[in-house]
């Protein structure tokens, strides 16, 4: 009886358009069940066996994308709970660390930042140590590069977010040195080259670096707000993007790079 509704269950064109192959036996049907999938498809149907040695990629890589997906979840289930305005933001935080799930739910996301910072820069070494940005992966280096780039911004914008003495005197500093951005900062390299157009100012104290990073002259609601939106919505969105792009790439470029 059993046996006779699998078999029915298998036999309509619900099952067929969901599962296009059986199960796999043999290394035809493994093939044709990885590039129909759409989460196998990312990787290669064959790999070389000394590229996925621990010992060789360290596993650097695939730890950094489930940290990235462990904040991912945790920060969602925070937003429910912290409000960005400097009248709750820190009082939020606290309960956080006092009463929401006894402060487990933050300290993971606290935590899980500072791994993902030590992986990634572990992953980009191990890259770069094996020579594995060498042709033809060079677009994929540069690729997580500018993933390297935005998991620090995402640790600078998420520091702010407990508006604590340390957070806002920390971003002072950090903003401050937005002041010398070539160009763009009213303190940096050739801003006084460009500083004048027709008799009117380009670079000003409100239309600098500085300015653009925190809504303002000084820390203040406009800046946790401008930080709150950039960590919760606008970078974690690219780096998705990036994220999805680099390993599309490593499947278009054979797989995980083997020993040099």
């Amino acid at each position: 009886m059993l046996t006779t509704a699998l078999n029915y269950i298998r036999s309509t064109q619900v099952w067929s358009s969901i599962f296009r192959h059986g199960i796999p036996r043999d290394r035809r049907t493994r093939v044709m069940a990885v590039m129909s999938n759409v989460f196998l498809h990312l990787h290669p149907v064959a790999v070389r066996k000394s590229g996925i040695r621990l010992s060789f990629t360290w596993c650097m890589g695939g730890l950094t994308f489930f940290l990235f997906l462990a904040e991912t979840i945790s920060g969602i289930l925070l937003m429910f709970y912290y409000r960005p305005v400097i009248e709750y933001a820190y009082a939020d935080i606290q309960g956080l660390r006092a009463h929401v799930t006894l402060g487990v739910l933050r300290e993971i996301h606290r935590w899980g930042a500072h791994a993902m910072i030590i992986s990634i820069w572990l992953h980009m070494m191990r890259v770069f140590l094996t020579g594995s940005y060498k042709p033809p992966r060079e677009f994929n280096w540069g690729v997580g590069v500018i993933l390297l780039v935005l998991t620090m911004l995402l640790s600078f914008t998420g520091y702010l977010l407990p508006w604590d003495q340390l957070a806002i005197w920390a971003i002072t500093v950090g903003s401050n040195m937005g002041k010398a951005t070539p160009v763009f900062g009213m303190q940096g390299p050739f801003s006084d080259v460009l500083a004048f157009r027709e008799g009117v100012p380009m670079v000003t104290t409100k239309s600098d670096a500085a300015f653009l990073l925190l809504a303002g002259t000084k820390v203040g609601a406009p800046a946790l707000m401008r930080f709150y939106v950039l960590h919760c919505i606008a970078l974690p969105v690219v780096a998705g993007v990036l994220i999805a792009i680099h390993f599309w790439r490593i499947r278009k470029d054979g797989g995980i790079s083997g020993p040099m």
